[in-house]
């Protein structure tokens, strides 16, 4: 009972939040992302095609908005495409990381299933019993 309060009362701030136009905190910890992709070097070129701090692909980072190199690119620079990229393919775009930061499963960036799934995370983590 107490784990469908929690998620429940969380759902309803997520809600509260969106509908009154405040603003959240990012779910995902990018700079956890750029440590386990390139050890936080955000001018990284890890020889394998990925390049800057979250090891985006050229690729990805053109079809996202970016110009240049993510390598090239400042870390918040990097960050807003990342978030382009989260949204539209989601964590498996950082299959070894993103969950390890954060992103919450495989549900699609901002539905309902994503926060409930970060609000369970950030829940268990701060020591919230589990059922």
């Amino acid at each position: 009972m107490r784990k469908f309060t929690v998620l429940a009362t969380g759902a309803l701030l997520v809600g509260a939040a969106e509908w009154s136009g405040a603003a959240h905190a990012d779910p995902i910890d990018w700079e956890a992302i750029a440590v386990c992709e390139s050890g936080a070097n955000w001018a990284a070129d890890s020889g394998d095609g990925g390049y800057g701090g979250l090891g985006i692909s050229a690729t990805d980072w053109e079809a996202n908005g970016g110009v240049g190199l993510p390598s090239q690119a400042s870390p918040q620079q990097q960050i807003a495409v990342a978030k382009r990229i989260m949204a539209n393919r989601g964590p498996g775009a950082w299959p070894g990381c993103a969950s390890r930061a954060g992103a919450a499963g495989t549900a699609p960036v901002g539905s309902l299933t994503h926060y409930l799934s970060a609000l369970e995370q950030a829940a268990l983590r701060a020591g919230a019993p589990s059922d």
